[in-house]
């Protein structure tokens, strides 16, 4: 199995995969074996992250300009829409709504209130969109991801944890 190692001044292991790649990050000085007994014991692991992230790949790389056009226009209605709805629920007010062509985050939230939203989030189901909304929003007033950060987040969508998983299967 091909992966590429990054070493650096870290105290462990660790392995991920990213666009396709497999990238294990190891301290300076690591074996080559320790490595290696990494990569073996993770197999199943990885081949499946793989899989997952070239199904994603494909699945926007095939998706037609109009398609896109399409998916933009649904995001900017749906997403307005629900963070209106979840803000007054919350209490809260917000900056700008962006929608945004990110294929890696489907939310973001800056410290002036403002928020983006990937147009890709209109491919999900919609626990799955708002739990996104209700996420970003609670940045608002956590700009962390804290325990008292999530505390909020169940408060709005007790089974956020459940919702957070259709995200990334």
């Amino acid at each position: 199995m091909n992966y590429r190692v990054v070493y650096s001044g870290r105290k462990t292991l660790s392995l991920c995969v990213k666009d396709c790649e497999v990238i294990v990050k190891a301290p300076y000085g690591t074996k080559k074996a320790r490595i290696e007994s990494l990569v073996l014991s993770h197999t199943d692991w990885i081949l499946k992250h793989l899989e997952r992230q070239k199904r994603k790949s494909e699945m926007l790389d095939n998706l037609t300009d109009e398609q896109i056009k399409k998916l933009k226009k649904a995001a900017k209605r749906i997403l307005t829409q629900k963070t209106a709805y979840y803000a007054n629920i919350m209490g809260l007010k917000h900056g700008r709504i962006t929608i945004t062509s990110a294929r890696k985050r489907f939310g973001s939230c800056s410290s002036k209130g403002n928020l983006a939203f990937s147009y890709l989030l209109m491919l999900y189901p919609e626990e799955a969109i708002d739990y996104v909304v209700v996420h970003e929003l609670a940045h608002l007033i956590e700009l962390n991801h804290s325990k008292n950060f999530y505390k909020i987040v169940e408060n709005i969508l007790p089974d956020y944890k459940e919702r957070a998983m259709i995200l990334k299967k």
